[in-house]
């Protein structure tokens, strides 16, 4: 059953599943939420940038910035996800509240 796993993980999935070894009673500690979000916070004050595809998004904001003075496509693309974020995340929006 443990080939079956690696099926389509490639040959290092499936000569790993042959040989691995389980771990000898080592204990778990659990990633508070609090921990999970001070990790988070720090990578965000180091590199707050995102990236993401959308062919039309751009196109619309292109056009935007060729037609219209002064339009930053930056600000508006950040002004955009962020109240999509807090709309469908609320709670987690709440977590960063002093970024």
């Amino acid at each position: 059953m443990a080939q079956k796993k690696g099926l389509g993980m490639g040959l290092d999935a499936l000569i790993q599943a042959k040989t691995r070894k389980e771990p000898e009673n080592e204990p778990e500690t659990p990633v508070t939420s609090e921990e999970q979000v001070k990790a988070v916070m720090e990578d965000v004050k180091k590199n707050p940038r995102i990236t993401l595809w959308s062919a039309r998004s751009a196109a619309v904001l292109r056009y935007l910035k060729k037609t219209q003075p002064e339009f930053s496509i930056s600000r508006e693309a950040s002004s955009l996800i962020e109240r999509a974020v807090r709309e469908k995340y609320p709670d987690i929006w709440e977590l960063f509240s002093d970024l």
